[in-house]
């Protein structure tokens, strides 16, 4: 069982950034993919990024490309998520997810852990 834990969240002017962080309790932590999601009041789930095991794959959704950047770091079992030029509509709880897939894409149906969630909340 993996146990994730999500920080950094926070309040945000318009045009401003903040770095999320995500702890695993897993000492194979390098074994996940790890990804991001995100939901906003009223709407669904949706993907942002994820990162593949040794760091040197990413994908990211269109809406956050040049903005966002996900790392990883496997020696402390902790992954990042760097937000830039933040927008309003960033506004959302954002989820840290990871899973044992070898290949895995922007459905939330594929990662198997989650974590709580921390709130970013972007001011115009």
């Amino acid at each position: 069982q993996v146990q994730l834990v999500e920080s950094g969240g926070g309040l945000v002017q318009a045009g401003g950034s903040l770095r999320l962080s995500c702890s695993a309790s897993e000492r194979t932590f390098s074994r996940y993919i790890m990804g991001w999601f995100r939901q906003a009041p009223g709407k669904e789930r949706e993907f942002v990024t994820a990162i593949s095991r040794s760091g040197a794959g990413t994908s990211y959704a269109d809406s956050v490309k040049g903005r966002f950047t996900i790392s990883r770091d496997n020696a402390k079992n902790t992954v990042y998520l760097q937000m830039n030029s933040l927008k309003p509509e960033d506004t959302a709880v954002y989820y840290c997810a990871a899973t044992r897939l070898i290949k895995a894409g922007s459905r939330s149906d594929e990662y198997d852990y989650w974590g709580q969630g921390t709130q970013v909340t972007v001011s115009s």
